[in-house]
């Protein structure tokens, strides 16, 4: 039970983590790119916002959506286990797809993140498990620490 409930936990931080480093990505992307006055918050107007969106600032916004991804499958990785990371990388990447596929990004936008955001997750998941060698380490000192029962 105790593994059950550290594996949502690590699927709830790592995807908070994920989702704050998301917002702030967008909030740069707010001040860089600001909408304009008068806008109404419709859905034609957002697109209209979007398709306006100077390269440069898309370009940015890739590898900040990548390393949200990153962050959010590693921390998951490293308080739960590897289901927990895929949980949050499958989020991470649903949740791109639905935005990607809502607003007209231009095609190497949404191409490029299509790449990135797997690849940002897998790495996190991949770079948070714990080295082979640290753990045989870590159970050689335990080991050595521990006092053997006497035999009798």
């Amino acid at each position: 039970m105790k593994t059950a409930f550290r594996a949502l936990a690590a699927v709830f931080v790592g995807l908070l983590l994920s989702f704050l480093l998301v917002v702030a990505v967008e909030l740069f992307s707010a001040v860089v790119h600001p909408l304009p006055e008068g806008f109404g918050g419709t859905t034609e107007e957002m697109c209209r916002h979007v398709e306006r969106y100077p390269p440069w600032v898309l370009a940015v916004v890739v590898p900040a959506w990548a390393v949200a991804a990153f962050v959010g499958t590693w921390t998951a990785r490293r308080i739960g286990n590897l289901y927990s990371a895929g949980t949050v990388g499958l989020q991470v990447l649903m949740a791109l797809v639905f935005n990607i596929s809502e607003l007209p990004y231009p095609m190497w936008f949404k191409i490029a993140n299509l790449f990135a955001i797997p690849v940002a997750a897998a790495a996190g998941a991949r770079l948070a498990m714990p080295n082979k060698t640290a753990v045989a380490a870590r159970a050689n000192q335990v080991s050595e620490l521990t006092p053997n029962p006497p035999h009798g």
